[in-house]
């Protein structure tokens, strides 16, 4: 059994990290960290864990987390993971960081950002764990920089079209909504109750939000080509979820029905992406609680464009599960362990 540890376990993200970890059948949870809820059953911090988890929140160092785990989930906010990331690493751990300290290649584009970086000798070793696009180098990696959530449903979305030279690149268009999980579980006003419900907001308009560096380094990748996009965010009054619409102008010669075929020769094998059948649109409601990413698009004729539409569960695909389908990969595990189930509905 490979051990495990997840330090942070006290936020959204950690505690599905351990509802999808305390069925694997592979690995052993070993250690979960919260300064907040050090002394604390996890299961009393979370209720939904009663008789899944019985591990009790600790404040502990980075040596006795390395005592306990093998391979180490970092559930923990920007800054502190680049803090923490090299002292596992030379410890001989395997680390999927969830954070975005290791995501961005070019460390004068996350120091424009976010902050300054103390341990840019790391991202060039870092892979991009998006396992549909980075399989190969994920499975040899032992630091993976886990995506982000928006850029999950953006980057899978637009994928095929890239690789196929199918749009103009320099017309991207990104519109995402996100559930109130994706702005953490701290207190803010932002997100209590009476301030969401029954509302729907944009927020970081103008090309301010941080996945936006995140999204553009994939998407040049793929493109072959440096190129920038527009990009908004919205707040959705539901707890988790994302959908994003992405629009482009098509090139010449790619129809409804070759573009069909596109997107199913370039995912039909992949176990988490599902192509919708023409006509069919994905939602949220649909993905919720499972690690698939759902993809359809329609071609708007009258002005050229393709609509491409995409939803996620940001904490799972967006976060602990894609986070989980490293490790699966890391650790030579068959890649959807733990990662069976359907999505939840309704």
């Amino acid at each position: 059994m490979t051990r495990v540890a997840i330090v942070g376990a006290s936020g959204y993200t950690g505690v599905e990290l351990a509802r999808i970890l305390c069925n694997h059948p592979n690995i052993e949870l070993t250690a979960v960290t919260s300064r907040q809820y050090a002394g604390m059953p996890l299961a009393e911090v979370f209720p939904n864990l009663r008789s899944k988890v019985s591990l009790v929140c600790e404040n502990l160092t980075t040596s006795e987390i390395c005592d306990r785990a093998d391979v180490v989930f970092a559930a923990v906010p920007h800054k502190t993971a680049m803090d923490l990331v090299p002292q596992l690493l030379g410890a001989g751990k395997k680390v999927i960081d969830l954070s975005a300290d290791f995501r961005l290649r070019d460390v004068a584009v996350y120091e424009d950002w976010y902050q300054a970086h103390s341990s840019a000798e790391f991202l060039a070793e870092a892979v991009y764990g998006l396992p549909e696009l980075y399989r190969d180098a994920i499975g040899g990696a032992r630091l993976v920089a886990n995506p982000g959530c928006y850029p999950t449903s953006i980057i899978l979305g637009l994928a095929p079209l890239l690789k196929a030279n199918a749009i103009d690149v320099h017309t991207i268009i990104a519109d995402s909504k996100s559930g109130t999980s994706g702005a953490g579980r701290g207190a803010a006003v932002g997100t209590l109750f009476c301030e969401v419900t029954d509302g729907f907001r944009p927020y970081k308009v103008g090309g301010t939000h941080r996945h936006i560096p995140e999204i553009e380094q994939e998407l040049s990748v793929l493109a072959g080509e440096a190129l920038q996009i527009s990009f908004t965010p919205h707040l959705l009054p539901i707890s988790r979820g994302i959908l994003s619409t992405v629009y482009a102008t098509l090139r010449p010669g790619f129809d409804a029905a070759a573009l069909q075929a596109l997107y199913h020769s370039h995912y039909d094998n992949e176990q988490f992406v599902r192509v919708l059948p023409s006509g069919s649109l994905p939602a949220t409601q649909y993905v919720r609680g499972s690690n698939f990413c759902d993809i359809a698009f329609s071609v708007d004729s009258r002005t050229g464009r393709i609509v491409i539409t995409s939803a996620i569960d940001n904490i799972v695909k967006g976060a602990a599960g894609q986070a989980v389908q490293n490790m699966n990969i890391v650790c030579g595990f068959p890649e959807a362990t733990g990662l069976e189930g359907a999505p939840f509905f309704p």
